[in-house]
């Protein structure tokens, strides 16, 4: 079972702003009872209610329905992730920065049609070095030897696949 985002900050906003029960709060956050409790009868709290509706774990409507029904769980919402962002900067050891041309050589052997854009998301590198391997003017051009990105570990074997599709339908089209 999942649990809400700084559950102890979400425990916080619902004590503050609503009349859910301690044991409630406490089976929603994953916290103990008397945790619930500490928090509900300090004085001043140094921790910052976080708003479960707004972040949408929650609903108002769940809200007001475990209000009325004193037995009843609060349900974490299903869509958690929509609001979250999985885009992150893709972090290459220094090691492994020197096989990017590598990969983007391999890309453009097996893949010649593949848009510059994917191969930029794909191995984390830039349209420069791109066009310096295809057109063959990268400074170290001499020592490049194709290999393929996964095999790098530069990108994930499903995420070169979905790259690889949307290539293949754009080709398809373009016939």
């Amino acid at each position: 079972m999942s649990t809400p985002i700084m559950p102890k900050a979400t425990a916080v906003w619902l004590l503050d702003n609503t009349a859910l029960t301690f044991q409630q709060i406490a089976d929603f956050c994953h916290l103990h009872y008397l945790e619930v409790e500490t928090l509900a009868n300090q004085e001043v709290t140094t921790i910052i209610g976080l708003d479960p509706i707004i972040n949408g774990q929650l609903t108002q409507e769940e809200i007001d329905r475990c209000t009325s029904d004193k037995d009843a769980r609060l349900q974490l919402q299903k869509n958690l992730s929509v609001g979250l962002s999985n885009k992150k900067s893709k972090y290459t050891p220094i090691a492994r920065r020197q096989d990017k041309p590598n990969a983007i050589a391999w890309l453009i052997k097996h893949y010649p049609t593949m848009r510059d854009g994917y191969i930029v998301k794909l191995i984390g590198t830039t349209k420069n070095t791109i066009e310096a391997i295809r057109t063959k003017t990268h400074w170290n051009i001499q020592n490049i030897k194709p290999q393929s990105p996964v095999l790098l570990d530069l990108c994930s074997q499903g995420s070169l696949d979905k790259y690889v599709e949307k290539t293949q339908k754009e080709a398809a089209q373009s016939t």
